[in-house]
């Protein structure tokens, strides 16, 4: 369809008419649907009708339901019928009351009641049902299809071979020719190509991979392409994402405190694994426990983050045991949905109410994750906040330069004994103790504290580096005073000692003055605290620097300093970034402590220890310069190697080390506790090995034993969701009896036999569906079809549908060449509206200012974006909230998706990048840089008709820019990435219009 002018007021002068490029007009190819009226297959219960009963019809007509007096979970209760009469005639649709109930007829109301009336395709089902008899076997009230173990059936055997290029063909033409529907043609090579290039690695094709697929005539030209896709490290990266959705993984804890984590060391691990095609048994045994296996290894207790990824509530309100025993049913529900497909949640008060999943099933089950020694709540505050069990991880670069900090630690200590043990030293000692003798001990006098007004700056940056009046004023060795310093200083005795005290002003710098007076020189032991970053000054010598963001508290920072006697000049400044700030400050000691003295007093007749005691106080303190000059490079050593140290990576992974008692919880009220259970698999699905162990291991093994009917299914349908748009079973969540039924019931089961009897194979079976003809069909669709068909379940043509956020931002970078190719590593923070994380500093606990990335990681891959669970990434529009489960996303496009494609700094980058690269391109015809700019995005040429309206978009932006220069300037603006100022300016801002504009067209946003 050709897309009508929209005009870009917020980004180009309100002159400027952005004319979009018509996206392809779609001609369909003749697919007839089905006029000759074949001979209809047998209706199959279990198959066909029972999902639909159970999906519309058994909340009110099933179990303790009787509504009407009509019950519809037997073939007996159909035929006694209710208030009514008789529900069905065998053989005769026409005088069934059940059909006509759901037709509407007789001036009733249709059924069901309050709902959507059931689809053409559904009702045709039951009238043909019921015309061969209504065939009812009693064990389908029992045993619902997906809970039986899969078996291969036969491939079926169709009229067009020429088709069928593997076996899912067969399966998807018997159908079709039953329906009397051909399948579409191939589509087009480069369509083709884009298709299988964003399905397997969610990125474009580069123009050169677009000419040499097409210039390739070999007969196995495009399963290269796909092997070389699948061999590409990218494809981990897109494979990851639906994994991460599923493990509802975040790089925060979610909640008011919204602590940060290290996960991102389980997403690079299930990058790794994609990539090494792990076999998805041993993708699922590693996650579920790896912790447990035979002399596990880093990687595979690193694997158990899946459970791990769960929200985490330090709030202070919050009560341990209770978040813990929602960290555990958190669990329960994404374990069953991740690969059972089984609402087992819904059996955590009560049993289930249409699946064969009892309440005791729902405890048993979590017994399995009750042994992890974990509170519920995470400990401490600040950024970073990580519950136990975790363990820290290092790379062969941390764990050379942390070999190199212990050398360099050691030698400074060593250099340090040497020097403290000299006689000279030893000698220097006895000295002071003679003289400190003669002192006594020194008490400090501190005047009132004197407090500038708070400086505001444009961010916490900037009011921290700047020097503003007091601090400028600052002069090493010279007196210090208000007066001279300038400003406007208030005192505030009302400031206490030892306690925190309030300063007010946000991303502003205050200064804090006051004397401290000794009656002789000696150390001063100091304790500070800081809402947020901290400087100090005695007599104009910077003794304290420290750039940090937390909420303040005692004794963060300790320092021991020298003063003189008689008046010192302590000068302080506080920077707070956001919300309220605050400082804390204590004399701790001053002079020669108490107990030294003592010792020193009482001469020779001390201990080891408390001769110890005094040589390390003069030694701290009092020491020659050489002796000071070892012990600070011991210092800084030592800061080093704990610097190091603390910012590693601690992922938080599983344990059992902590068994517990599991009972199940009246109404699910973890203070209620019921009857004792065991670790135990759902009674009504096949029981676990007898030799596995009762415990997560032992849970793994029941998942991928061959007698477990679901894990395969619930697998194989979401690779299919993934390449087809929908899966066979299109509730990919929910197999269980409220599920939609799959539209290819035997192809369901032969993929799920033929991926698990493959060693469970992940690259081959994805293989096996993106190389099938089904999967290479066109899109194209007829109106016949579309009424026919409209969500294309037949799969008489290849999916068409809208690409997700993330794989939209990729491809923007992608194209413009901005894209940093980079695999794995820690979250960056790309473009933000400013202050998105504002709203959640609503305590002084931490600093919530969003820290923007620099340079090459503004552009990484989507994947690797910060995702802050209570604020999601702004231009991720519909992406999951990563809170709970979530393997079945839903396509948008809503004009906040527009909004954001058509403004957002990510894509009005790109833009300007992508005109930058092809202006910078030999040749002068704007015609063959609009030609190679639609090739970037959409892979194909522009239509002649297309480019024409490439060619007037661009003239009209070009004139407008000419006659408005500044407006080109401004535009330019966008995005930190450098601009070739070589280019005019009128110049490039119209070709990063017209780039902008196909970029957000409708097929560069669509997965044709």
């Amino acid at each position: 369809m050709y897309k009508k002018p929209h005009r870009t007021t917020y980004l180009l002068p309100p002159m400027l008419l952005l004319l979009f490029v018509p996206a392809r007009i779609v001609l369909a190819q003749p697919q007839t649907p089905n006029t000759q009226h074949p001979t209809p297959l047998p209706v199959d219960f279990t198959r066909d009708i029972q999902p639909i009963l159970k999906a519309h019809c058994y909340q009110c007509h099933a179990g303790d339901q009787k509504q009407g007096g009509l019950k519809l979970d037997s073939r007996a209760a159909l035929l006694t019928g209710g208030v009514s009469g008789a529900g069905m005639s065998p053989g005769k649709a026409g005088k069934s009351l059940i059909l006509a109930r759901i037709l509407g007829q007789n001036s009733k109301p249709r059924m069901p009641l309050g709902f959507a009336p059931l689809s053409d395709p559904q009702i045709g089902l039951i009238k043909l049902w019921i015309d061969q008899g209504g065939v009812w076997p009693e064990a389908a009230v029992k045993t619902h299809w997906a809970y039986v173990k899969p078996i291969r059936p036969t491939v079926p055997k169709v009229k067009n071979t020429g088709w069928v290029r593997n076996p899912i063909d067969s399966f998807i033409l018997a159908k079709l020719e039953h329906e009397n529907v051909k399948p579409n043609p191939e589509a087009d090579r480069v369509t083709l190509l884009r298709r299988v290039t964003l399905d397997l690695t969610g990125l474009p094709p580069s123009p050169a991979e677009v000419e040499a697929f097409i210039a390739d005539k070999s007969a196995n030209a495009y399963e290269r392409v796909v092997d070389r896709l699948l061999a590409s490290p990218h494809y981990g990266e897109k494979m990851a994402l639906p994994w991460l959705d599923t493990a509802r993984y975040a790089d925060s804890n979610g909640f008011q405190q919204d602590g940060d984590t290290y996960q991102y060391v389980w997403r690079d691990w299930v990058v790794r694994a994609m990539n090494a095609n792990m076999p998805f048994d041993q993708f699922t045994t590693l996650q579920l426990a790896g912790d447990l296996l035979p002399n596990a290894t880093g990687d595979d207790k690193i694997a158990t983050g899946f459970n791990r990824c769960n929200l985490l509530n330090g709030e202070g309100g919050a009560i341990a045991e209770e978040q813990r025993n929602n960290i555990l049913f958190d669990r329960v529900d994404v374990n069953a949905t991740a690969w059972l497909g089984a609402t087992l949640a819904c059996a955590q008060c009560h049993d289930h109410k249409y699946d064969p999943l009892t309440r005791k099933d729902y405890y048993s089950f979590m017994a399995f994750f009750n042994s992890v020694p974990e509170t519920g709540t995470p400990p401490g505050g600040g950024q970073y906040r990580i519950a136990d069990p975790y363990m820290v991880v290092t790379t062969d670069e941390d764990r050379a330069k942390l070999k190199d900090a212990e050398t360099r630690l050691a030698t400074a200590k060593e250099a340090q004994k040497e020097a403290e043990s000299a006689d000279a030293v030893k000698a220097a000692q006895s000295a002071w103790e003679a003289d400190a003798a003669k002192q006594g001990v020194s008490q400090a006098v501190l005047d009132a504290w004197q407090v500038t007004d708070p400086i505001a700056a444009d961010s916490f940056d900037a009011a921290y580096d700047k020097k503003f009046g007091p601090e400028a004023a600052l002069k090493p060795g010279a007196q210090y005073t208000i007066a001279a310093a300038g400003g406007k200083w208030l005192a505030h005795p009302e400031y206490t000692d030892g306690k925190v005290n309030v300063l007010t002003g946000e991303n502003s710098a205050f200064y804090l003055f006051r004397h401290i007076r000794a009656d002789h020189a000696g150390p001063i032991r100091l304790s500070f605290g800081s809402d947020d970053g901290i400087k100090v000054w005695l007599n104009g010598e910077q003794v304290l620097d420290h750039r940090v963001q937390r909420a303040a508290a005692a004794d963060q920072e300790l320092i021991t300093v020298q003063h003189k006697a008689g008046d010192n000049d302590l000068l302080m400044k506080i920077v707070n970034g956001g919300g309220i700030g605050g400082f804390y400050f204590k004399v701790l000691d001053s002079g020669v402590p108490a107990d030294v003295l003592a010792i020193i007093k009482r001469g020779a007749t001390r201990s080891a220890a408390e001769s110890t005691r005094v040589a390390e106080y003069y030694l701290a303190n009092y020491a020659p310069a050489a002796v000071k000059q070892t012990r600070a490079t011991t210092d800084r050593a030592t800061k080093e190697l704990a610097d190091l140290n603390a910012n590693l990576p601690k992922v938080m992974i599983m344990s059992d080390a902590k068994p517990r008692v599991t009972h199940v919880l009246l109404r699910g009220n973890y203070e209620m506790p019921g009857e004792e259970v065991k670790p135990a698999t759902p009674a009504s699905l096949p029981p676990m090995p007898q030799d596995a162990p009762r415990n997560r291991l032992g849970l793994a093994q029941w998942l991928v034993s061959p007698e477990n009917p679901l894990t395969a299914r619930v697998q194989v349908n979401r690779y299919w969701q993934l390449f087809f748009g929908a899966g066979l079973v299109k509730t990919s969540e929910n197999l269980g009896t409220q599920c939609d039924p799959p539209s290819h019931p035997e192809l369901l089961d032969w993929l799920a036999v033929e991926f698990r009897e493959s060693g469970w194979n992940v690259k081959r079976m994805q293989r096996l569906m993106v190389t099938s003809a089904a999967y290479r069909q066109s899109s194209r669709v007829s109106p016949a079809m579309r009424v026919k068909d409209p969500e294309n379940r037949l799969v008489a043509r290849a999916a068409r549908f809208r690409l997700p956020s993330m794989v939209l931002r990729d491809i923007a970078l992608s194209a413009s060449g901005l894209l940093d190719p980079r695999i794995g590593g820690k979250p960056v923070y790309p473009y933000q509206p400013k202050g998105i994380w504002d709203g959640l500093a609503i305590t002084n606990e931490r600093d919530f200012t969003y820290p923007q990335s620099k340079g090459a990681d503004l552009y990484r891959r989507s994947l690797y974006t910060f995702w802050r669970r209570t604020v999601a990434p702004s231009n991720m529009f519909d992406a999951s909230v990563r809170q709970t489960c979530k393997v079945r996303l839903a396509v948008t496009s809503t004009p906040l998706h527009a909004l954001t494609m058509l403004n957002d700094i990510t894509w009005v980058e790109a833009g300007r990048a992508m005109a930058q690269k092809l202006l910078q391109e030999p040749g002068s015809d704007p015609n063959v840089k609009l030609n190679e700019a639609f090739r970037l995005v959409c892979a194909r040429r522009p239509l002649p008709d297309e480019l024409k309206v490439l060619r007037r978009s661009l003239d009209r932006a070009l004139a407008a820019y000419r006659a408005d220069p500044a407006a080109a300037e401004i535009y330019l603006k966008s995005g930190d990435s450098p601009r070739d100022t070589s280019i005019d300016a009128a110049t490039h801002a119209a070709f990063a219009g017209v780039c902008l504009e196909i970029l957000n067209l409708d097929e560069a946003m669509t997965r044709e």
